[in-house]
């Protein structure tokens, strides 16, 4: 293992958390983690990284923290307070938050880094359980240029897409915006399914030749699997995407921005989750289309 690379601290090893942190094993790099769930610390110190008994042993020592962690409140339970990020890690170090949050969290975040001179970059990621997996995510960057270059390293280890969109926020705002466009996206091809299966047409079939023109789409390769067998084994969860549309429609709200088929689809979220669906992937969305169209599901 390289001495040159930075000492990196891993807080949140989830769905996302636990493959990102083994990708950057992988990739060379010291890797200390701290998570709430034992099981997840034993993988990350069999795959080669060091388990932390809190946040503040995690990042004492630690050229690079990064953060994964599912809303704005648990990005500032672990950033703020004498057991937080902000107090304990060195001046100097970068902070890199790779959770889905409001993009307000992240402008205050950055500006209560400063104060302890530490440099903060909000990256969310896009791609699922399976694009952390394989390290193919897209990462959506908001920050300084300097703090970027440092990163792009890092990012490379863990996604193929990785721009800066501009100020400590723009992340964040790019990846609701991407969230409006996932959830829209599989809110359409559910409604395909349905319409096309109450046609007595070969879905398999059908969905092979639809993903080979202009309704293709990354969201079709992905979750078609999903929608074929009714596997909704969650790589995301309707839980977190709903907190995302709510994120996307307070946002535009504030702007000024119409999002009228992003609303409905907020709803339809929303409602699926009140159904007791929140711990399913965001594919099924489909469960919601089927009962609107008479099926017991």
């Amino acid at each position: 293992m390289s001495n040159t690379l930075p000492k990196i601290a891993w807080i949140g090893l989830g769905i996302m958390g636990s493959p990102m942190s083994e990708n950057l094993i992988k990739a060379g790099y010291q890797v200390t983690g701290f998570t709430l769930e034992q099981d997840k610390l034993d993988r990350l110190a069999a795959a080669g990284g060091t388990a932390a008994a809190s946040i503040a042993e995690a990042v004492k020592d630690a050229d690079v923290v990064i953060t994964m962690v599912p809303a704005s409140p648990h990005v500032e339970a672990i950033s703020y307070g004498p057991d937080g990020i902000l107090e304990n890690a060195k001046s100097g170090a970068l902070l890199i938050d790779m959770s889905s949050i409001t993009p307000q969290t992240s402008v205050d975040l950055a500006k209560a880094a400063k104060d302890k001179g530490i440099r903060v970059l909000d990256a969310p990621v896009s791609g699922g359980e399976a694009g952390a997996i394989e390290a193919v995510l897209s990462i959506m960057v908001g920050g300084e240029q300097a703090d970027f270059d440092t990163a792009k390293p890092i990012l490379e280890a863990l996604g193929k897409t990785i721009v800066l969109c501009g100020p400590h926020g723009s992340g964040q705002t790019v990846k609701a915006a991407n969230q409006l466009i996932v959830a829209v996206n599989i809110q359409a091809c559910a409604e395909a399914v349905v319409f096309l299966e109450k046609s007595g047409v070969d879905l398999q079939a059908a969905l092979d030749v639809l993903n080979g023109g202009l309704a293709g789409s990354t969201v079709l390769t992905r979750k078609k699997d999903n929608f074929l067998n009714r596997d909704f084994k969650p790589g995301f969860r309707i839980d977190l995407h709903h907190k995302d549309m709510g994120i996307v429609t307070d946002a535009a709200r504030n702007v000024g921005a119409a999002l009228p088929v992003g609303a409905v689809v907020a709803q339809l979220v929303a409602s699926l989750r009140a159904q007791g669906d929140g711990g399913l992937d965001h594919s099924a969305l489909l469960r919601a289309v089927e009962r609107l169209s008479g099926a017991q599901v």
